[in-house]
């Protein structure tokens, strides 16, 4: 193959984007940033254009103007339809001989461990579980979350401290310290007044995650409303894992289990000692760990597993990324 099969490697995620160019021994020639992809807000075609830019970057920097194949992990695909979709909107770009498109979590399965097999969970302002061997199967869920069954994640866990506090202030529900921790983030007196900050715009909406670590915070003072949030993110965390595991036959094989995600990086205590604890009983051969590489590096391997890459290639990528 020589040094000609380069990977086009792409972490597109709701906030940044991130790409690189691999050449077929694992050198990294080039890498670029790019902002947020959002193709159910922006249309697909207007979010592969916002990648446009970095590739561009990048292929300058390598010196190439193509590459053999575009390993590319995309937040919002969830859907074959949409990896098709995407698939197509990336093929009429030109920038690689074949095109792989996969959901982004799969990207930080595939960074966080060393041969494509095993079983992630990511806990950002959402959450989603995918799991893959060797021999190409997987396991998905749609993650959109409530509509399609799933629970917490930054968002949602801002949400549920949100609604037991409003209501242990007006009496509606018990007593519960996130009525004071919560407005005080905020340098409000009240849940009242950070319920109209919120609905008239004097806090940006999009600050409600901020709420989340607040609400970890609170939980570590021992609050019990506080605690129980908490050890339900650890449940479904474990239910996601150990569901994958199931579909994949991985249950009765040491099986690494990665947790990413900013929720989960955190390392709030409660959270991964409860999550050990209940992977533990009901998927005693998982090895849970938190990945903490970038998830291009996991692009980047998905798209040196369908070359003829050998293990020093995927080593020197790693290398790289893992200062």
């Amino acid at each position: 193959m020589g040094m000609t099969a380069h990977v086009l490697a792409v972490d597109a995620g709701n906030s940044k984007t991130d790409v690189a160019v691999v050449a077929a021994d694992g050198e990294v020639l080039a890498t670029a940033r790019g902002g947020g992809f959002r193709p159910p807000a922006d249309g697909v075609e207007v979010a592969v254009s916002g990648l446009a830019d970095a590739v561009a970057e990048a292929f300058t920097a390598a010196g190439v103007s193509s590459v053999d194949r575009v390993s590319a992990c995309l937040a919002n695909a969830d859907f074959p339809v949409e990896e098709e979709q995407l698939a197509a909107a990336l093929h009429a770009r030109a920038w690689g001989a074949s095109v792989d498109v996969r959901n982004d979590t799969f990207a930080i399965l595939r960074a966080g461990i060393t041969e494509p097999r095993g079983v992630a969970v990511v806990c950002g302002a959402g959450v989603n579980c995918v799991g893959m061997t060797p021999d190409g199967r997987t396991a998905r869920f749609p993650a959109l979350g409530r509509v399609s069954g799933d629970w917490g994640g930054g968002w949602g866990l801002a949400e549920e401290a949100m609604w037991h506090a409003a209501r242990a202030e007006d009496g509606r529900g018990g007593p519960t310290a996130l009525v004071s921790t919560l407005p005080a983030h905020f340098g409000l007196t009240s849940m009242y007044a950070l319920i109209e900050a919120l609905h008239l715009g004097y806090v940006d909406h999009a600050r409600r995650h901020e709420l989340a670590p607040v609400l970890f915070a609170t939980a570590a003072d021992g609050d019990p409303v506080a605690c129980a949030l908490v050890d339900r993110m650890a449940d479904e965390v474990v239910a996601m894992a150990v569901v994958a595991l199931g579909r994949l036959g991985l249950l009765d094989e040491e099986t690494p289990v990665l947790l990413g995600g900013g929720v989960l990086a955190a390392r709030h205590p409660r959270l991964t000692d409860r999550i050990t604890e209940l992977l533990a009983v009901r998927a005693p051969k998982a090895r849970a760990r938190v990945v903490t590489a970038p998830p291009v590096l996991g692009a980047a391997l998905l798209g040196l597993d369908h070359t003829d890459a050998p293990a020093e290639a995927h080593a020197r990528v790693r290398r790289f990324y893992e200062v």
